[in-house]
């Protein structure tokens, strides 16, 4: 079997991402979120073509470092990591507009 397995876990997370943190993205624009999951794809088709199925391994190591960042950032600015609550505060933070 080939790089389908890379692909297959790809479009898993992309699923679960869409379905859970969907809601977060509301504001952010179709063509930026198109360009993230592109480079995402191409770094693990490189890695997959350089080390072989290791690059499994890249989607799902690459969220530990981001999950740190994420709490960080959240608690830092006052955030729930998970709520995105205060809404009104998250959409500032993000430069999105608030409207009441």
């Amino acid at each position: 079997m080939g790089i389908e397995i890379e692909l297959a876990e790809l479009l898993v997370l992309q699923l679960f991402a869409f379905v859970l943190f969907g809601r977060f993205e509301v504001e952010t624009s179709a063509f930026r979120r198109i360009v993230k999951w592109l480079i995402i794809y191409a770094v693990c088709i490189a890695v997959y073509y350089w080390f072989g199925h290791w690059a499994a391994l890249v989607p799902l190591l690459a969220t530990v470092p981001g999950s740190v960042y994420h709490v960080i950032w959240c608690k830092k600015n006052g955030i729930h990591p998970l709520k995105a609550t205060p809404r009104k505060k998250y959409y500032r933070l993000r430069g999105w507009k608030w409207e009441e």
